[in-house]
């Protein structure tokens, strides 16, 4: 019988799916073991071979661990909210509900595409997922939930003292009971202190602004990414050099009211998190350098009085501050360099900059900050080598020598960080330095000061805290940094402008997001002040607009909507016309952006058809967290951090078990695309042979991998065919007649045209041969290219696997032969490696070992039911259907799927014997397989007496015997 995965795979495809093979039970007496896969956001242009290495490899370890006795849950879902399907809804005239199902479910769009959908691409492949438990973010019985944990976020706070969340009711009675004054907890800045009685007088009105300074999510006027082309807030993440990562718009800085997250209030829990977790170094500090905790103080810069630095009236009023007893906040890590600050800079969108900038420097500021608007913080953050600020006009003075310190902007400074200000110290900061010297003998930019003790400054700032010695810094003077840096922060808290203080870069997350296809909040507004909508009334179900881009004055798209109001009577979505602020409430129009939803899906897995709740607690209880996850490290600030936020509040609310969701995590590799590229002669429509480029002036133009062989030659009638401007190209071949094209390798991609579909690979090999190859092509965690040329050596591994079985006549083969020792040897090689292997998540050589073993098991003509049996369960995990049909034909009458994985016997590798090569002068001769416990003694006597010996001696007699044991035999002489 010829093997044939086609017809294999659809068969055990089938069988899995009518029999639950994989589905996980939340009752079971077998340990657990939650195995889990970023999910995909489902895009149109489906899958390409790089998309499933990850989940080839979380599929080979969850079914080593079924085999291993384990109640896998592996499941599979969409992030189907986002902007992309949004944009491609704006560009084509359809429905981002529609597209993207469409995308998952497969069929034929709008606009007549055949699309291939997400499910059925997954399905080819062979995975062992727990399809019962799908989620779709954008279902609302899904997003019910996320509204419901956005309730929960609302109605909470932060203690600092107990270092965890509470009901926001908790923190009313504190109020009534006492004011805020003895509160810690994680809020906005400047909260004015107020007593119980001053509280209980206060109208709902004013309890409820008060309020949102203190909640876990609330609305803030917050500097913003805007993105004008895409009409909507973008995270930093989504943003690449200045521009969106969708669609390369332009980027600015503005100012909106948003709703945001408090994920600063858990920076240090964050923090510590990552020493319990088993991820790699890389991602940790990734996320580390993100939170980014500084240890220092907080030192206050009194504004100068204009009438200090000025003599006469005229030059008085070209200045526009007013109150002389405002300060500039600044936190640094270097409280000891206090008496070298030569000047500070301010980010350009700090909130001083417009109140204290003179006349005379109105109009270069302001360009300035129209020029940084543009932009993105990571893009500021990265270049390290422009230099560029203007000098505000104003001064602050130093709090202990009383000096008056010129304020610049910079956008070096940003004003997520800190305070949005820095005390310029160029002799101990490179940036500072060279921001410096970039202005100096500007005015406003004075000479630098150094305070290091024997140390030269001409050449470069000196930033190092060891071998430090204090000089010209008054009481500093010859102390080191560390007894420097207390002696600041005592002299600061004694005169009130200053102290100790550990800071984070972390920012809170902005929440909001101007676009359509999202979350809606379940919020609406009365007074301006938002309100929550019982949790009874969820979901708020997305509205249909006939628009997606924002309305004509600038509302986000939710603002098309008709029946976009909240009754609160009958407790119902209405027509916004019937908004009368008295029962009828206008509702929120922003949506939730794309991480919301899959900042806690992992737990929905657990109990994904429960109504009520997001999970109950005995399927929280019982999966606790997901012990591996798989996906890729650019999440690593994004998705990563939040999940983990998310998760602690859940934790301190009594809802997640656990406080960290993720207990291992590994970044797949990407697989690379192999680009074909033609050679078109500039100027002209002639297309040149690589080999025959010589002298031409070319320009490289990507061509489509698939009109491209395995020996790199175009096929021209093909290619002429592709495009209209190409049908009558020339072209100048070889010597033998070929057009040959250049190769690179580079990321998979449509826009290169080098993508390879799975499809394709499983309708030509099979399914099984995808899951070996892309196992094999590397280490997991690598990238490496993609080589369709390479697979066929895979295929022909399965087929000489196959003929172990079974014969070219369809028969059966296997025997109950007792096997060889050789044979045992060969099959014990192959479970202790595998095993270890897979553990250790180098499947690529298991891939080698399997090879091996079949190699060895072939030339050993063993048929044996003994050594086949359990060779069929090893090659389960990377090869499922072949692994199945082999199980079935062995006499088998269930899956091979949960059969116990076979036990390493270590006694089959220990060598028993030796085959000794027989040397005469140094020549082998023959070979003698003799038993390794034999003396040198014993060996010359048996080798002495061998006719094969005898005959090479012909009479003689040796000058000299040279035996090792186990090793070597030589006659000399």
């Amino acid at each position: 019988m010829k093997y044939n995965p086609n017809e294999i795979e659809e068969k055990w495809q089938k069988y899995w799916a009518e029999n639950q093979t994989f589905a996980a039970s939340n009752n079971s007496e077998k340990p657990k073991h939650y195995v889990l896969d970023m999910f995909p956001y489902p895009s149109g242009a489906g899958l390409h071979v790089g998309h499933p290495l990850g989940y080839i490899a979380s599929d080979v370890y969850s079914r080593f661990k079924r085999h291993q006795g384990f109640n896998v849950l592996h499941p599979m879902g969409y992030d189907s909210f986002g902007l992309p399907a949004e944009q491609y809804a704006i560009q084509t005239g359809q429905r981002p509900e529609d597209t993207t199902r469409v995308n998952i479910d497969g069929g034929v769009d709008k606009e007549g595409k055949q699309i291939a959908g997400y499910r059925k691409q997954l399905d080819k492949i062979g995975f062992s997922f727990d399809w019962s438990r799908e989620v779709r973010t954008s279902n609302p019985d899904y997003y019910k939930h996320t509204q419901w944990i956005f309730i929960q976020l609302f109605n909470s706070w932060y203690c600092r003292k107990e270092g965890k969340a509470f009901d926001i009711a908790e923190l009313v009675k504190v109020f009534e009971g006492e004011g805020n004054g003895l509160v810690e907890a994680v809020c906005d800045d400047n909260v004015a202190i107020f007593t119980a009685a001053e509280w209980n007088s206060y109208s709902d009105d004013q309890k409820e602004k008060i309020l949102l300074q203190y909640r876990m999510t609330y609305l803030a006027e917050t500097e913003v990414n805007w993105c004008p082309g895409l009409g909507t807030v973008l995270a930093n993440d989504e943003i690449v050099n200045g521009v969106s990562e969708r669609g390369g718009y332009p980027v600015i800085r503005k100012k909106m009211t948003q709703w945001s997250m408090r994920i600063s209030a858990y920076a240090e829990r964050l923090l510590q998190g990552l020493n319990d977790i088993d991820w790699s170094e890389s991602i940790k500090e990734s996320q580390r350098n993100w939170i980014g905790k500084s240890v220092g103080a907080m030192v206050k810069f009194k504004v100068l009085s204009p009438k200090s630095l000025v003599q006469s009236e005229a030059a008085l009023s070209d200045l526009v501050l007013g109150n002389k007893d405002s300060f500039i906040e600044v936190f640094t890590t270097r409280p000891d360099t206090i008496f070298g600050v030569t000047f500070m800079t301010l980010a350009p969108e700090h909130d001083l900059v417009a109140k204290i900038t003179t006349a005379d420097q109105k109009n270069a500021v302001e360009a300035y900050i129209e020029k940084t608007a543009k932009r993105s913080e990571r893009e500021r953050m990265a270049d390290v080598k422009t230099i560029s600020g203007v000098f505000t006009g104003s001064y602050a003075e130093h709090p202990f020598t009383k000096e008056a310190i010129p304020v610049w902007i910079g956008d070096y400074v940003l004003a997520g960080y800190g305070t949005g200000a820095v005390m310029a110290v160029p002799c101990g900061d490179e940036r500072d330095y060279a921001f410096s010297n970039f202005f100096k003998g500007q005015n406003g930019m004075p000479e630098i000061k150094n305070i290091f003790a024997n140390v030269d400054i001409s050449e470069a700032a000196y930033g190092s805290k060891d071998n430090v010695e204090i000089a010209n810094s008054d009481f500093l003077n010859g102390l080191n940094y560390k007894n420097a840096t207390q002696a600041v922060i005592t002299a600061l808290e004694k005169i009130g402008q200053g102290s100790g203080k550990t800071n984070y870069r972390l920012r809170d997350a902005v929440f909001s997001r101007q676009r359509y296809w999202g979350e809606p909040f379940p919020v609406y507004y009365v007074n301006g002040l938002p309100k929550m909508i019982d949790a009874q009334h969820l979901p708020i179900i997305l509205p249909e607009v006939e628009k997606y881009l924002p309305t004509e004055d600038g509302l986000p798209p939710l603002g098309n909507a008709t029946i976009w109001a909240w009754d609160t009577k009958n407790n119902e979505v209405v027509n916004k016309d019937l908004v009368d602020n008295f029962e009828i409430f206008p509702l929120e129009l922003n949506t939730m952006p794309g991480w919301a939803g899959s900042s806690w899906y992992w737990m929905r897995y657990m109990d994904a058809h429960n109504e009520n709740e997001f999970a109950s607690k005995e399927a929280l209880a019982y999966w606790e967290s997901v012990d591996l996850y798989i996906g890729g490290s650019e999440h690593a600030t994004g998705h990563l951090l939040y999940s983990r936020f998310w998760n602690k509040f859940l934790k301190d609310k009594g809802f997640a078990p656990t406080e960290e969701p993720f207990k291992k995590l590994i970044n797949q590799g990407m697989i690379l695309g192999t680009s074909a590229f033609v050679y078109r002669i500039e100027g002209t429509n002639s297309f040149v042979s690589k080999n025959k480029i010589g002298e031409h002036k070319v320009q490289p133009i990507h061509a489509d991998v698939s009109m491209v062989n395995s020996s790199d030659e175009l096929d021209v009638e093909k290619f002429k065919a592709w495009r209209e401007d190409y049908a009558d190209a020339e072209f100048i071949l070889d010597d033998n007649g070929k057009y040959i094209v250049g190769r690179e390798v580079e990321k998979m991609s449509k826009s290169k045209y080098n993508v390879v579909t799975p499809d394709d690979i499983c309708a030509e090999y099979g399914a099984d041969t995808l899951r070996l190859y892309e196992m094999f092509l590397g280490p997991l965690e690598q990238a490496k290219p993609w080589n369709t040329a390479g697979i066929s050596g895979v295929f022909g591994f399965l087929k000489k696997l196959w003929r172990l079985y079974i014969d070219e006549n369809n028969g059966l083969i296997v025997n109950n032969d007792e096997p060889t020792k050789d044979n045992l040897k060969s099959l014990h090689k192959t479970i202790k490696k595998v095993a270890e292997d897979i553990e250790n998540f180098s499947f690529n050589t298991s891939v080698s070992q399997f090879m091996i073993c079949v190699n060895e098991l072939s030339s050993q003509n063993c048929h044996s039911k003994a050594i086949l049996e359990p060779l069929a369960i090893l090659v389960s995990p990377y090869a499922p259907h072949i692994a199945e049909e082999l199980w079935a034909q062995l006499g088998h009458t269930t899956s091979i799927a949960t059969v116990d994985f076979p036990v390493f016997d270590a006694k089959h590798l220990v060598e028993s014997s030796k085959e000794y090569p027989v040397s005469f002068n140094g020549k082998m001769r023959f070979t003698i397989e003799l038993p390794l416990d034999l003396t040198a003694a014993q060996i010359e006597e048996i080798i002495m007496k061998d006719e094969r010996t005898l005959r090479q001696l012909d009479g003689r007699t040796p000058n000299k015997v040279i035996i090792v044991p186990g090793k070597i035999i030589n006659l000399v002489g």
